[in-house]
């Protein structure tokens, strides 16, 4: 039987979603935890490839098991021995033909920066941004990325064969008097894709000398070979996501 589960986890000390090679993953720890509760071999296969240090408070997966128990005793037994940074939030069965890459209609992931340094108990969820920032210039630089565009300069430079991806919206939402989210929805985004436009967009709505016409001549360029700055994995979260009826 397949099932589907929606996972949150802080993912500070894990190489990403997907299993690597070089250390601990999210899908790997959630695999060996299963099989030493269950003695059962089952291999995940989630909507979004979070990477390393990004988290996620939506996730979906999906795997197969032919254990015969409800699915409440699955969830709860398999949380129990998930380390605290791992949580199944929701558990349930899917019909054998569900894709979580099927019949997306949005993502919606949230970055958070931080304008003083933050508290320890948040530090790892927010990048602290040290520099003057001009809050009106980020909302102007922000929404050049809105719409369908080839965002190819803002990627790894590895994904190469199809770069044009559609943001629905970006907002910035003001948390408190030194914190803000900015807000992405769009049905799918490319590996670093929202890293790097933060980056970006941070770097021109600090710096007085930068204009916005010079990051939509990078945006259209379609070159990721600039010198804008990525912003750091520990700012990014994967808040839901949303399928088509």
């Amino acid at each position: 039987m397949q099932y589907k589960i929606i996972v949150a986890y802080d993912g500070t000390n894990y190489q990403g979603w997907q299993k690597q090679t070089n250390g601990p993953t999210v899908a790997e720890t959630l695999e060996k935890v299963f099989f030493k509760v269950f003695h059962k071999k089952i291999s995940l296969f989630a909507a979004s490839r979070t990477d390393a240090g990004v988290h996620a408070e939506g996730q979906v997966a999906t795997f197969s098991t032919d254990l015969s128990i409800t699915t409440e005793t699955l969830k709860n037994a398999w949380n129990n021995r998930l380390p605290e940074s791992i949580l199944i939030k929701e558990l349930a069965s899917a019909p054998d033909n569900y894709n979580p890459h099927h019949h997306i209609l949005e993502k919606t992931y949230e970055y958070t920066i931080a304008l003083q340094r933050p508290s320890p108990f948040v530090a790892r969820h927010q990048w602290f941004y040290r520099w003057p920032l001009n809050i009106k210039k980020l909302e102007e630089v922000l929404a050049i990325f809105i719409g369908t565009h080839d965002f190819r300069s803002f990627c790894t430079g590895d994904d190469m064969k199809d770069t044009i991806r559609t943001i629905n919206s970006i907002t910035l939402q003001k948390i408190d008097a030194v914190t803000y989210k900015i807000i992405f929805k769009g049905p799918g985004f490319l590996r670093y894709m929202i890293r790097r436009i933060v980056g970006a967009s941070l770097e021109i709505a600090s710096r007085p000398k930068l204009t916005i016409d010079y990051l939509k001549k990078i945006k259209d360029t379609c070159n990721p070979e600039h010198t804008l700055p990525c912003a750091p994995a520990r700012g990014l979260l994967l808040k839901s996501i949303t399928y088509k009826n």
